[in-house]
């Protein structure tokens, strides 16, 4: 008798925005990738509130970006995940790692770092800092070289050039744990994240791998430049969407990613069109390449 076939596994992704400012366009372009690709494969999609640095927080962003997402009719399919409820996770990987000897403490300086041209482990180890000392825990990653296949972008090569912080000096958690934990936990097998977040995946891969988990599959979507060249963020103080018009959003969003949308959509609801374009996703649509917003649409 054949033994029987293992049913596949079946895809969760996410979307996990900071709350240092309300959703702009690029946020909703992230949104709206990481939902359509999830929903076009039969998974689920789910939110998560990366608010891990307390600092850089502005007020009320969480739920404004929440308020957001629901006028948009972008539906987590499962409760939503505080990061700032979760530190006990953090925690416990960072015990898995130190019993592996994967972790290491730091009292670099920025000043020592930058006067060294970059931090090498060598500096930590051989002069580590003392009990007293405001230390960082770092990850042994530095020289490590990960090869793996990104949806939009290929094959890539990333040499990691020195090891990341998991735990800063102050006590925060740093994303580099903090973002491999959550997948890690909630099961997510495929991440749809902004292309600026394409560097950072080698480390990560490592990091899900010395947790004892394979890594996701990644795709990064294009990004949203704004006149000046760089990437529409709320650093750069990009407009906060009017959660007035989520159609008229929904469907610039749609033509940044490659669909050619029928004029008739734009008098449908959020959920119809969403509806509408999961049943037309194909990842080979997207143009893989940054620009501005082509205002004429």
């Amino acid at each position: 008798m054949s033994s029987p076939t293992k049913s596949p596994e079946r895809y969760i992704g996410r979307f996990a925005p900071s709350p240092t400012g309300p959703l702009h366009f690029g946020s909703l372009v992230c949104a709206l990738g990481s939902y359509l690709d999830a929903v076009a494969h039969g998974g689920h999609w789910l939110v998560r509130m990366e608010d891990l640095d307390p600092p850089r927080e502005m007020p009320g962003a969480a739920e404004r970006i929440l308020h957001a997402l629901e006028a948009h009719e972008l539906h987590s399919q499962r409760p939503i995940e505080w990061q700032s409820r979760r530190h006990h996770l953090y925690l416990n990987a960072l015990e898995q790692l130190r019993e592996k000897s994967l972790i290491y403490p730091c009292g670099c300086t920025r000043d020592q770092i930058r006067r060294a041209g970059g931090h090498r482990r060598s500096d930590c180890l051989q002069n580590p800092p003392s009990l007293a000392t405001p230390s960082a825990l770092r990850f042994r990653s530095e020289g490590e070289e990960e090869h793996f296949q990104d949806l939009w972008h290929g094959a890539q090569t990333q040499r990691t050039a020195e090891d990341p912080i998991l735990k800063r000096k102050d006590g925060l958690y740093a994303y580099q744990l903090a973002v491999v934990v959550d997948d890690i936990e909630q099961g997510v097998n495929c991440v749809v994240r902004g292309a600026d977040l394409l560097d950072c995946t080698g480390v990560q891969r490592q990091l899900f791998r010395a947790l004892g988990t394979e890594p996701p599959t990644y795709g990064h979507l294009p990004l949203v430049m704004n006149e000046t060249g760089q990437k529409l963020s709320k650093q750069n103080h990009a407009e906060a969407l009017d959660d007035t018009r989520a159609t008229g959003n929904l469907i610039q969003a749609l033509r940044f990613l490659g669909f050619h949308t029928p004029a008739e959509l734009s008098l449908e609801r959020p959920r119809h069109l969403l509806a509408w374009a999961a049943a037309r996703w194909q990842r080979h649509q997207v143009d893989q390449r940054n620009r501005l917003l082509d205002q004429k649409h």
